[in-house]
């Protein structure tokens, strides 16, 4: 039982807090930028890269204790847990690159790395439960926000990798081993339940737009400062002053709260809804808050034996049968769609099983371009990697911040599942691997591009759908489970198909790297039948669930189930 932090003004401290949060959370982003060291210091060869590459996105992805761990503690204690292991995870691999240490072990370097990213998964579940939990009937458009930040974590690391660290990838190391748990420090008691909106506020919808906006102006900013920084040798005053400006621009989501705190409104939006957060069934609407185990009017013995049941959680089950059984309460059922379920509940759903499988075609084909990013520019040509990083990040970006927006818009007014979005995006990475495949002059940038877009819509939709099928009260564990997508496609498609391929096209050139088309062809080739059958499956999903969102949705806003008995 967490206490709610009341008024108006702290879910939006909270939620401009966590956008600093989500973007250390990306931390496992940064793998491109020192992989070559791993490779060069160490003398890995690319398939032990790849594992490691394998390791990066397992860490980053297994969050089912976080998600335990959000239902038991405040959110601090989540976020202290993900700077200890940014701390011991990264310094370790900063022990290695840097010859401070030598001759650590392989199998050391890849738990190591499994710990450090998994600092991402300890910062990301904590941020995004809470507000999840904080804007309940602005789901989607939350989600989008945060993974939409997370999506700009890799341009700003790299702003920060190229302008402040010199491309030097041992002080890159001693930085996220430093910088991440100190910032969680200085923000984690910013993060904390509290108490939701109970309905529709226009001044709420003008903040979340303000905020959309800013991170567009960020990302845009970002990309441009990137490109300039590549293209051109900045001093390091200008590279000093565009670090700055990067900082101001990332705080811009706090001056929500701050012109709340200046104008304060005369009405307030906020009902008393309790004090624990959790479930989603609590939050109906006024007039509405009864009991889901409603006593009926003629008591029974086993009322009297039973207390003050609506107040009480600690029933035993033999009271509690043998008041079902007088009719003292209603037995319980099933949940349907749409209400909360435990984490064992969803797993017997088809609908739970087929939306994993949607995101793993997606998210674990993308991870793998994603993860062998620098290795398929060079084998392309392209003499600069940096670049292609940053604009899948922008992309990446785009797609996650569009994708909650868009999803949003839709659902509210045509009641349109937002899993129709996975479908027409996995259609069109189909054609970007062929494209990619095809190896054409000029299309290394397009195909990175619109991948990154495609790759990003995944995840805001994925988030916001796991919530309004199965519930707010299990989410950090479900949405955790669903996010294994990515770590299994790394292994599968990243480790033992792309790897595999690589240095056997490598090694027919008789060197260590790869050139040509060839390197890559055939692993985008699969990629490409994965979509296939990911999109299949992902319209076999949005029809399943079509009448969940006209329940949800049918007053052109999010209504939360009233007859819940679970």
């Amino acid at each position: 039982m967490v206490p709610l932090k009341a008024g108006s003004r702290p879910p939006w401290v909270g939620l401009g807090a966590s956008v600093w949060l989500q973007i250390a959370s990306g931390n496992a982003y940064t793998f491109p930028l020192y992989s070559h060291s791993l490779k060069s210091v160490l003398g890995f060869n690319q398939r032990q890269v790849t594992m490691l590459g394998v390791a990066n996105d397992i860490g980053e992805n297994v969050g089912i204790v976080p998600g335990i761990a959000c239902n038991k503690f405040p959110p601090w204690v989540v976020l202290l847990v993900g700077a200890f292991a940014s701390f011991f995870g990264y310094g370790v691999l900063w022990l290695a690159v840097s010859r401070t240490v030598e001759s650590l072990p392989y199998w050391l370097l890849w738990l190591a790395l499994c710990v450090a990213t998994n600092s991402s998964a300890w910062l990301g579940t904590a941020v995004l439960v809470t507000n999840m939990r904080n804007f309940p009937i602005s789901r989607g458009t939350v989600a989008g926000i945060l993974k939409g930040y997370g999506g700009l974590s890799a341009a700003v690391f790299t702003e920060i990798f190229s302008m402040l660290l010199h491309n030097s990838s041992s002080k890159l190391l001693l930085f996220l081993s430093l910088g991440i748990p100190i910032l969680c420090i200085v923000m984690m008691y910013a993060v904390k339940p509290c108490t939701p909106t109970s309905g529709e506020d226009s001044a709420e919808h003008s903040h979340f737009v303000f905020i959309q906006a800013a991170s567009v102006v960020l990302g845009l900013y970002l990309l441009t400062t990137t490109v300039l920084g590549n293209f051109f040798p900045l001093s390091s005053s200008i590279s000093y002053t565009f670090l700055v400006i990067m900082v101001l621009l990332l705080m811009t989501p706090l001056a929500v709260p701050v012109k709340m705190t200046l104008y304060r409104s005369n009405q307030s939006k906020f009902g008393t809804l309790g004090q624990s957060v959790g479930s989603a069934d609590e939050l109906v609407q006024a007039g509405d808050n009864v009991d889901k185990k409603e006593p009926l009017l003629t008591p029974s013995s086993s009322t009297t034996n039973l207390g003050s049941f609506l107040e009480s959680d600690s029933v035993s089950e033999v009271d509690m049968l043998l008041a079902e059984g007088e009719g003292a309460v209603k037995k319980k059922r099933r949940p349907k769609r749409g209400e909360d379920f435990t984490f064992r509940e969803a797993l017997i759903k088809a609908d739970f099983w087929l939306l994993f499988l949607v995101y793993f075609a997606g998210v674990g084909s993308g991870v793998t371009v994603l993860n062998n990013l620098a290795q398929i520019g060079i084998a392309q040509g392209a003499h600069d990697t940096t670049i292609l990083l940053s604009l899948f990040s922008f992309c990446n970006f785009v797609g996650r911040l569009s994708g909650g927006a868009v999803s949003e818009h839709f659902v509210r007014t045509k009641t349109i599942p937002r899993t129709i979005w996975m479908t027409f995006t996995q259609i069109i990475m189909i054609i970007t691997y062929l494209l990619f495949a095809s190896a054409l002059d000029g299309t290394l940038y397009i195909a990175t591009a619109v991948l990154g877009i495609c790759y990003g819509v995944q995840f805001s939709i994925m988030v916001p759908t796991a919530s309004e099928l199965f519930g707010l009260k299990n989410f950090g564990i479900i949405f955790n489970f669903m996010s294994l997508g990515n770590p299994l496609g790394a292994l599968l498609f990243s480790s033992l198909l792309t790897g595999y391929l690589y240095d056997n096209e490598a090694a027919k050139q008789h060197g260590i790297s790869c050139l040509g088309p060839n390197c890559f062809r055939l692993t985008f080739l699969a990629l490409a039948g994965v979509c296939a059958v990911g999109t299949v499956l992902s319209l076999v999903l949005t029809r399943r669930i079509k009448p969940v969102y006209q329940m949800l949705y049918a007053g052109g806003s999010f209504r939360l189930p009233q007859c819940s008995n679970h």
